[in-house]
Parts: C-alpha cells; structure tokens; sequence
C-alpha cells in the first residue's frame, strides 16, 4: 500500500523560512517524479516545485530564488525549503508523486504566513 505523508507546515511571520517534508512508502520513489503545489482558499492548486527522477527541477515564477525542492531518494523523502516567506504563499501544500502509469497524493500541510 502506497503511503505519502507531508509534514513540516506550520504559522510563520512573512520573511521566515519553512521546510516541508514528504514521505513515501510502498514504491520505488527514485523512479517518480515529485511536485510540490499549493492551494489556497478560493483558488486552483498551483504546481510550485517539481523535481524529475533525475534531478531536473521546475519552479513558479513567483517562488524562484526563495523555495528549493530536494530529494533524497535512499529515506524516500522529499524536502521543500521555503525561505522568504510572503503573506501570498499562504496556503495548503501538497505532495504529488507522479509515476509513468499512476499519481499518489498526501493529504497536504498548511502553511500560514501571517504577522
């Protein structure tokens, strides 16, 4: 049985830093690829982060330069570093393991960047 469990959101005044976690159990995670998205109340989820089996990253244009996906396949785990943060990156954040044939999801974490 697939398992991913994010980890790691909390409450954080705006110019602060995060580092999210995401744990996958039951697939062989280095041959997925892993995106990190974001939704916040009232809008779409957003991709903010992706990282390719072999290492290639992506980034939205509004988190470039503050966020920084990383993975270390050996723990099964993928980190997202959130530094910088704004009031606008507020929101539920969600671990993505996309697979040639399937897709696994955690239930996400919240992130609230308020003073």
């Amino acid at each position: 049985q697939v398992q991913v469990v994010e980890s790691g959101g909390d409450l954080v005044q705006p110019g602060g830093s995060l580092r999210l976690s995401c744990a996958a159990s039951g697939i062989i995670f280095s041959l997925y690829t892993i995106n990190w998205l974001r939704q916040a109340p009232g809008e779409q989820r957003e991709l903010v982060a992706s990282m390719s089996s072999g290492g290639s990253t992506k980034y939205a244009d509004s988190v470039k330069g503050r966020f920084t996906i990383s993975r270390v396949n050996a723990e099964n785990t993928v980190y997202l570093q959130m530094n910088s943060l704004k009031p606008e990156d507020t929101g539920k954040y969600y671990c993505n393991l996309e697979g040639r044939f399937r897709a696994y999801w955690g239930q996400g974490t919240q992130v609230t960047v308020s003073s």
